[in-house]
């Protein structure tokens, strides 16, 4: 396992294009955004994209406006300077500052902004110049891992892990948005199953619901999450798998309902609710006596039978020993009589802890 508890619990903001080239609508997103993050007591990062448009996009096809992609990264363009605006913003927000670089040269810029973590979009995950330049960093990096097929998730994951450099795998669905049955969170139990030294995460793009998919996710255990952001304050028009920040609240919301459903522990046995006990302890038969027994008889199966209540002292069901190892009475005990822990020779007596717990429950 390597170093992955960076990734627990981390969700992933991202703003995309959404700031549409303007630096003061970015910053108007990291404020609105931020303060839901601060309001729901999370661990969050608001994620940029970083694009050399002028090396990115082919000189042929610049201008172009019949393709979207590169009409909106025309519009949307912003300067380095503005970049690092913007990165400073989000660090004085509480936030982590994250970037997806989409060219070399996007790298470089994430290494001079100092950037903790670095995304890998679903289209680039088996791009092998960007992820060389990327793992050249030595930064970790979550990889979004829609659409890709099992051979370069394979060839992915060895080549970070060659490296020695952490990694997530993010569960995603590379079409912006998708309905609620194309979700396949099942995925999720496939990374997991497949990479287990590796955090898991879920990288979310459906319209309709900000609860469901991550309470789902969160109990298949994916621990880092993504989605889009975006504003609707000035009157832009928000993307349908974009999330207001009343949206990022509930799905903050519904992240904590799932914690606190799934509960403490996955790796060990928990420990019983003090009421727990006490409901089953009514259960639980006692051991009592079939007939008059002297002390020094050894309990065999005719000498007891077993009811409820349960009373304070009494042996039980779980404690039981018959035979030719069975307990032995020091005590004598009369018919219909309970049989308590004082009257055996047993082990359990031995042991404060046992004894105490014997003598407390019951009624």
């Amino acid at each position: 396992m390597i170093q992955r508890s960076m990734f627990e619990d981390l969700f992933v903001l991202e703003m995309t294009n959404n700031h549409l080239g303007r630096l003061e609508r970015g910053l108007e997103i990291i404020r609105q955004h931020s303060r839901i993050v601060r309001f729901n007591n999370v661990r969050a990062a608001i994620k940029l994209q970083f694009r050399d448009v002028d090396s990115f996009v082919h000189r042929d096809f610049r201008q172009r406006t019949d393709i979207r992609y590169i009409q909106r990264i025309n519009e949307t363009r912003l300067s380095k300077q503005d970049y690092a605006a913007l990165v400073e913003a989000i660090r004085k927000s509480g936030c982590i500052p994250m970037a997806t670089p989409f060219d070399e040269k996007s790298v470089d810029w994430c290494v001079e902004f100092d950037l903790p973590i670095i995304k890998i979009a679903s289209a680039d995950s088996a791009d092998w110049m960007l992820l060389e330049k990327i793992a050249g960093t030595r930064k970790p990096v979550i990889v979004s891992v829609g659409g890709a097929s099992q051979k370069d998730m394979d060839d992915m994951v060895t080549f970070f892990t060659n490296r020695n450099i952490p990694l997530a795998l993010n569960h995603c669905i590379a079409a912006y948005p998708h309905e609620e049955g194309e979700c396949e969170l099942n995925q999720i139990d496939y990374l997991r199953n497949r990479y287990p030294g590796h955090a898991i995460g879920y990288s979310s793009h459906e319209h309709k619901d900000w609860a469901t998919s991550v309470t789902i996710a969160y109990a298949k255990g994916a621990r880092t999450f993504e989605r889009h952001i975006d504003i609707a304050t000035d009157g832009a028009e928000v993307a349908a798998y974009s999330s207001l920040p009343e949206q990022v609240d509930a799905w903050f919301k519904a992240y904590k309902r799932a914690q606190a459903y799934c509960g403490t522990s996955a790796n060990e046995r928990k420990a019983p609710l003090p009421r727990e006990t006490a409901y089953l302890d009514g259960y639980v038969r006692g051991v009592y006596a079939a007939e008059d027994l002297p002390a020094g008889q050894r309990l065999h199966e005719e000498d007891v039978y077993l009811a409820i209540p349960l009373q304070k002292g009494q042996i039980s069901c779980r404690e039981l020993m018959l035979g030719r190892f069975g307990h032995r009475l020091l005590k004598p005990c009369r018919k219909h009589q309970p049989i308590s822990i004082d009257m055996i020779d047993t082990p359990y007596a031995d042991s404060d802890a046992l004894r105490q717990a014997i003598c407390a429950r019951g009624i």
